[in-house]
């Protein structure tokens, strides 16, 4: 079956739905589309942050996360 047909007869199908169904379909047919990007697709920002940086970062929520200022609010 060519995607043309395959369309077509999705349109004709949904065609003879209501409207209440048309909008039930709609919502699940868009939860089939995938969301987000591959992982192969952010490579290229590999080693854009400098592994001295990165070290800073790690030493920093290390220290300053999990920890409550009582005082603080």
């Amino acid at each position: 079956m060519t995607t043309e047909s395959i369309k077509d007869n999705l349109i004709a199908q949904i065609d003879k739905l209501p409207h209440d169904l048309q909008l039930r379909l709609l919502d699940y047919a868009k939860t089939l589309i995938p969301k987000g990007v591959e992982g192969k697709s952010l490579l290229r920002f590999e080693n854009a942050i400098s592994t001295d940086d990165l070290q800073l970062m790690s030493k920093a929520i290390e220290e300053g996360c999990e920890k409550v200022d009582i005082s603080e609010w």
